[in-house]
């Protein structure tokens, strides 16, 4: 970066600060904070919606599935497309709901101060986990425009605090109007993002091969990548979306989506009227998708660029980062500096909205009712920001321990389960009681996360047991083809990859270890030309079946204990290491065999075990869902990659429900007086003049029978309502959007075919 890039940084972060101090006098109590006053109309709902759902993970997270995948790659942020519809619906949910934090709801509809205290508690975790995914991000982009450290500390250390503390300074200062203002601006910059590498990235790739234009660019990523990357749904055995991941992973995050305790401000709790709550989130999520299709589009131009670039082919997170550099930096004319501005757009206009609502729910459910029940409002104020300093600096923390975009992917899409039963039943179901709320989010907690931690600790044995630490098979699955050019470019990576290492092996002193190098290293790949028939080969497998880490050879962990001892013993000492190292490189070359597995070896496909005799070691939580899975018969050992982290989901979707259901039939129902009420504040329409909404409330609760007639089974303890024909025509518009969408993408992999 040069000077006139960090100009631009400099002149962005101080943009953000001033509107903090700019709007720090009309903070004068929680709900102009938390709130804004309910006032924002439908521009700024749609940028709050577009801003704190979109963060610098999305461009990333969709950069390193396409450079993996291919155009399929785009599922891991395009999941969200199908949800978009049900916003239609939800917007009006948080309006009406009229509370200040989903803590708020989760307590007036179970009658239980406590209930709200565990949604607040879950609420923090979960932003922390999605804030730590975004600064994360932050960090894969900034290396190789930055380098990897700044002011001579790595910049997950350096570069992510100076980021919080920019982000804590305006945010808390002018609160969620600040937040909204700054997202207005941010989400013009995250579009920005989306298209500003496109024509500079389709003119390079035109230049570099003799095209005459960017519509030529199209025409040239066809010829110099293979077919199956223009492919939409992943069909591969190594492809991370196939179709019926999408589905599962489309039906949790349906489930878990409207719990997430930011959506009652950006969702539509902020909004003037419902209709303003409706436009504006739909709408907002609406664009994330479009942008969408920008980030796989310069995704594949990086990779037709850059696939010889082995910080690229080592670390596809690193691409958007790798791109601006090559594509941007030489123009000198602070586009670089730009791109970094935006990157961090989308991470403020996420992680603002999300401290402000952790600062609401600790304020709101934790503080007042059990610390501090007279608390003024000055005392809320205070007590908020503090809270919002320490949830941005707990996200910055855990970026520091989870360096891994997709791991930090995954960990979100699981979390909410623990309150999504509770919300969903809340809403439409009388019985639902405050009891087998508590049981179900107890179950959650111990299935998902306390039982499969402690279980390990408890039994020192499981991690390396041999019934516990089985795998799917390795899968080798070879396919004759001609190379393509990108073919070409990525084997003369891995050939200049193995000529440092041979090269490095060959300086080394001991002769046996050297030995044990190069035979673990094999023969030196051959180079390919363009055209030349070949033999592909895809490996995959090898997945943990118990775990949600890696399952390894124990010998691993002794090769790099030994690699450490040999660094500080002492030279008399270094000789004897370096034998026994060389023992350990030997034997862990062979560690896997050949095996014969009915339906999927034989023809192009060999499947691969660890040998008998060779002890594992297993790393991260114990799956409970897979003993069931394994008990009931499944042959877990024969699944892909993408089938054995989506058997996941459905046992998460499906058991919290059956167990609130259960216990609450089980257990005595919640006060009527106090479900009538709730209930018909949920059906009572919103009047964007507050006393008027006032006067309607009181209407409303003199009479809870108000709104009987618009529900659906009147004679019932379900609650769902007739749908009105806004409901029928914003839905049925929104999913006509979601296939539009699809046809883009459809369309943009064909040009040039």
């Amino acid at each position: 970066m040069t000077f006139i890039d960090y100009l631009v940084l400099f002149i962005y972060f101080s943009g953000m600060a001033g509107i903090g101090f700019w709007l720090m006098r009309k903070q004068k109590k929680q709900e102009d904070f938390f709130m804004g006053g309910r006032q924002f109309g439908k521009l700024f709902q749609t940028f709050a919606a577009f801003g704190a759902g979109t963060g610098p993970a999305d461009p990333v997270n969709t950069a390193r599935g396409t450079i993996a995948n291919g155009v399929s790659g785009m599922w891991g942020v395009m999941y969200w497309l199908f949800v978009t519809p049900i916003y239609w619906f939800s917007a009006v949910w948080y309006r009406r709901m009229r509370c200040l934090t989903l803590g708020d709801w989760f307590v007036e509809r179970y009658e239980s101060k406590e209930l709200g205290v565990a949604y607040a508690i879950f609420g923090c975790f979960y932003y922390m986990i999605y804030g730590a995914m975004f600064f994360t991000a932050i960090g894969k982009v900034a290396g190789p425009l930055m380098g990897d450290t700044l002011f001579g500390v790595p910049l997950q250390y350096s570069l992510l605090p100076i980021i919080a503390v920019i982000i804590v300074l305006y945010g808390l200062l002018g609160g969620i109007a600040a937040a909204y203002w700054t997202d207005l601006i941010q989400g013009i910059c995250i579009i920005l993002l989306s298209v500003l590498l496109i024509p500079f990235g389709l003119n390079a790739v035109s230049k570099a091969y003799g095209g005459s234009g960017m519509m030529d660019g199209f025409r040239i990523m066809h010829e110099q990548l293979p077919e199956h990357f223009f492919q939409l749904v992943g069909s591969t055995s190594a492809s991370e979306f196939p179709l019926y991941a999408i589905v599962i992973i489309v039906l949790i995050n349906i489930i878990g989506i409207v719990l997430t305790p930011h959506f009652i401000v950006t969702g539509g709790g902020t909004a003037k009227s419902e209709w303003d709550a409706r436009v504006g989130l739909v709408t907002g999520n609406f664009i994330k998708r479009f942008c969408t299709v920008g980030w796989v589009l310069t995704a594949l131009i990086v990779l037709t660029l850059y696939s010889n670039d082995a910080t690229l082919v080592g670390d596809p997170d690193t691409a958007w980062g790798v791109a601006t550099e090559k594509l941007l930096g030489p123009l000198g004319i602070g586009l670089v500096g730009l791109m970094v501005a935006c990157l961090l757009a989308a991470l403020m206009s996420s992680v603002d909205c999300y401290m402000l609502v952790c600062s609401a729910l600790v304020v709101r459910n934790v503080y007042v009712p059990l610390v501090n029940p007279d608390a003024g409002e000055k005392d809320c104020l205070k007590f908020a920001r503090i809270m919002g300093v320490l949830v941005v600096a707990g996200s910055v923390l855990m970026s520091w321990t989870i360096w891994d975009m997709f791991s930090n992917l995954q960990l979100t899409w699981i979390f909410p389960v623990l309150f999504a039963a509770v919300f969903w039943l809340g809403m439409y179901w009388r019985r639902a009681t405050a009891k087998a709320a508590w049981i179900t989010v107890a179950f959650g907690l111990l299935f998902f996360f306390i039982i499969p931690i402690l279980l390990p600790v408890l039994n020192g044995g499981m991690k390396s047991s041999e019934k516990w630490t089985a795998t799917s098979y390795f899968v080798e699955t070879t396919s004759d083809r001609n190379a393509s050019p990108a073919d070409v470019r990525i084997r003369n990576v891995k050939i200049e990859q193995w000529e440092k290492k041979h090269g490095a092996i060959s300086e080394e002193s001991h002769e046996a270890l050297r030995a044990a190098r190069l035979e673990v290293l094999g023969g030196k790949p051959d180079p390919l030309v363009k055209g030349e028939a070949f033999t592909a080969t895809k490996r995959s497998g090898g997945v943990a079946l118990f775990w949600t880490g890696k399952v390894q050879p124990a010998i691993n962990s002794q090769i790099a204990s030994l690699e450490l001892q040999i660094q500080s013993a002492p030279k008399e000492q270094v000789n004897g290491l370096k034998t026994e190292l060389a023992g350990l490189l030997i034997k862990s070359g062979e560690l896997k065999e050949n095996v014969e597995v009915p339906g999927l070896s034989g023809g192009n496909v060999v499947a691969k075990q660890y040998k008998k005799d060779v002890p594992l070691v297993a790393g991260g939580r114990f799956r409970l869902d897979m003993v069931l899975y394994d008990k009931f018969g499944v042959e877990l050992a024969t699944k892909n990659r993408a089938a054995i982290k989506t058997l996941d989901l459905p046992f998460a979707i499906i058991a919290p429900f059956l167990v609130m259901i259960v216990a609450s039939l089980l257990t005595q129902p919640n006060n009527r007086e106090a479900l009538d009420r709730f209930y018909v504040k949920m059906k009572t329409p919103v009047k964007p003049d507050p006393e008027e909404d006032a006067a309607e409330m009181e209407k409303s609760y003199a009479n809870p029978d108000r709104f009987d007639d618009t529900r659906l089974l009147p004679k019932s303890q379900l609650e769902f309502t007739k749908l009105s024909r806004q409901d029928w025509i914003g839905f049925t518009v929104c999913f006509a959007i979601c296939f539009a969408i699809i046809g883009l993408v459809l369309l943009m992999a064909r040009i040039g075919a």
